[in-house]
């Protein structure tokens, strides 16, 4: 028996139309029996909410506003913020949300300044928002940014936190692991030691597998569109790692996830 997997992280609506097609028709040829999918703003939110409306795919939207891009203006996050309380009973998790690591890495290698504070005020009244729905989060957090999620999460006591993609250090993992943090795995963990070494570093227990699609993979996926699909090869990298067979890994992972994100199992 096929062990049914759900992707815990995509960008469903970033997909070109005919391709997203594609993609949600094929799930059940690959064992995908759902998917997480976060948003990016407020007119991603109302896609993903109008994509999950008109078909009968396993589509449990996150809504929220990626930390990589320029802020929202004052009208533009009251009206988010507004949308979410008033669809709160179609969502799943707040997401994608957190801090702006790459675009102020970029800023630093191009000479600019740039002023994090207006993103961690965002961020943490998106942790507050967590807290008053009663929804987990899904951070965009990675190095020394996860530490600055962590504090947020522990001042606002939300415990359901899922980290997509992590990278940090030891000491940073440890401090998640001890808070009951989950971290998600891309198809990467064929190809890369870094995020081998999270795996190794992690219980399972408190591990999911992603995509991130439609973001493209290097290794065996050059040249592949990212497809739910791959998490099956991700099950496998972890379940070496973790020294469990496959079947077993993979029906770990899928509990995980239902617990998590509190899924019709």
């Amino acid at each position: 028996m096929t062990i049914p997997i759900i992707d815990a992280h995509l960008h469903l609506d970033l997909y070109e139309q005919e391709e997203r097609e594609a993609l949600l028709n094929s799930l059940g040829a690959f064992g995908v029996k759902g998917l997480v999918a976060v948003s990016m703003h407020l007119d991603s939110c109302r896609s993903l909410l109008a994509l999950k409306r008109r078909t009968d795919q396993p589509i449990y939207p996150a809504f929220g506003y990626h930390p990589e891009q320029a802020l929202p203006d004052a009208s533009e996050e009251e009206q988010l913020f507004r949308w979410i309380r008033d669809h709160r009973e179609e969502m799943y998790a707040i997401g994608e949300v957190g801090l702006p690591y790459y675009a102020r890495l970029e800023a630093g290698k191009a000479g600019r300044g740039f002023d994090l504070e207006p993103y961690i005020r965002l961020l943490e009244r998106f942790i507050r928002l967590a807290a008053e729905l009663e929804k987990p989060i899904v951070l965009h957090a990675v190095y020394e940014d996860a530490d600055i999620a962590c504090d947020l999460l522990e001042k606002h006591g939300v415990e359901r936190a899922h980290f997509h993609w992590f990278k940090g250090s030891e000491e940073t993992l440890q401090r998640m692991k001890e808070r009951g943090y989950f971290i998600s795995v891309t198809p990467d963990i064929m190809y890369k030691e870094k995020t081998r070494d999270i795996v190794r570093a992690y219980p399972l227990s408190l591990l999911m597998v992603e995509t991130d699609g439609p973001w493209p993979f290097q290794g065996p996926y050059e040249g592949v569109r990212t497809h739910p699909g791959m998490i099956r090869d991700s099950i496998r990298g972890i379940a070496a790692i973790h020294n469990r067979s496959e079947a077993e890994t993979g029906k770990a992972l899928w509990a995980n996830t239902v617990r998590f994100y509190r899924l019709q199992g």
